[in-house]
């Protein structure tokens, strides 16, 4: 299982706080210090699309000017979202059950318990 997210998001560190009270093992991949390859982002945009990924509520996407918000299509958020990874939508994760997005433990405890 590979998690993707930043350190310091609150919503990771929960995810991360219960993977490890549970007992399932992880590996941990930071956005901002790792990367992000253009390859894997598309792949995530075709399994679960950019609309699930991009996160329009955070104030990274909030700070954006208006015309860079008007308009998005695929191509254009993955734009943004490999420029500046901080509005992806956190964790991504990635297991043997699937593809995932967000942190909500019930969700988990069916999965990874």
């Amino acid at each position: 299982m590979i998690l993707y997210g930043i350190p310091n998001c609150d919503t990771v560190k929960k995810a991360r706080r219960w993977l490890d009270d549970h007992g399932v093992a992880y590996r941990f991949h930071d956005f901002r210090k790792d990367g992000l390859d253009p390859g894997k982002l598309q792949g995530w945009v075709g399994d679960i699309g950019w609309e699930k990924l991009l996160n329009k509520a955070g104030t990274t996407f909030r700070k954006l000017p208006d015309a860079a918000k008007d308009g998005l299509d695929a191509a254009s958020a993955q734009a943004l979202m490999l420029d500046q990874p901080a509005m992806i939508r956190r964790p991504v994760v990635e297991s043997a059950s699937g593809l995932s997005v967000g942190f909500a433990a019930d969700d988990w405890q069916k999965r990874f318990a």
